[in-house]
């Protein structure tokens, strides 16, 4: 069976797959996301193909060093209003996502690219839909607090799992690609290559 590589930095991506029984090592790709994801928006590019490429060139970043490998990388973009946010870059930033985001339904997409033998062989894109609540300053504050920087690894500067989910008024769709990884589908693909017992 052929090694597992998950292309990512992200802890929770790691936990749900290491939490699923899915033995892996870990290689995080360096990429300027932040460029890709403007020029992908300057040509006018879908969010599901922007987070699909964005996937993607993690994925054969790493593919390229380990073309034996099975190579899984993920990433999310979320989009409200027209508008694609990114990961913020300080937690000012990201208390003004929050406060933009506040009172608003959004959209989040969740792509994953898997490569093996250096090539594509496997994509999926997940969607859920989350309304946030019109929270009050006073709670922001306090989240902010509580989550501190931890949220700047977060698309959207939630964390569902945690204290993030009090941002919340409804939310509809898979909790894995909340998360950051469509796990359901991804170990459906893994057991097509024997990685997982059928």
């Amino acid at each position: 069976m052929s090694q597992i590589i998950l292309a990512s930095g992200s802890a929770i991506r790691a936990k749900m797959l290491r939490d699923a029984g899915v033995a892996f090592t870990v290689s995080v790709p360096r990429v300027d996301e932040e460029s890709i994801l403007r020029a992908l928006e300057a040509e006018g590019a879908k969010p599901a193909d922007i987070a699909d490429t964005l996937a993607e060139y993690k994925s054969r970043r790493i593919a390229d060093k380990n073309p034996g490998a099975i190579v899984i990388a993920a990433d999310q973009v979320l989009a409200c209003n027209g508008q694609i946010y990114a990961k913020p870059k300080d937690m000012a930033e990201a208390r003004d996502h929050l406060n933009t985001l506040k009172g608003q339904g959004h959209q989040l997409l969740s792509a994953v690219v898997v490569y093996e033998e250096a090539k594509p062989v496997w994509r999926h894109v997940g969607r859920a839909q989350l309304a946030m609540r019109d929270f009050s300053d006073a709670f922001l504050d306090e989240y902010l607090q509580k989550a501190g920087e931890d949220i700047l690894h977060c698309v959207g500067c939630y964390q569902l799992e945690s204290h993030g989910v009090n941002l919340f008024s409804r939310v509809q769709g898979d909790y894995f690609t909340i998360l950051g990884l469509p796990l359901l589908e991804v170990l459906a693909f893994l057991r097509t290559r024997g990685a997982l017992v059928e």
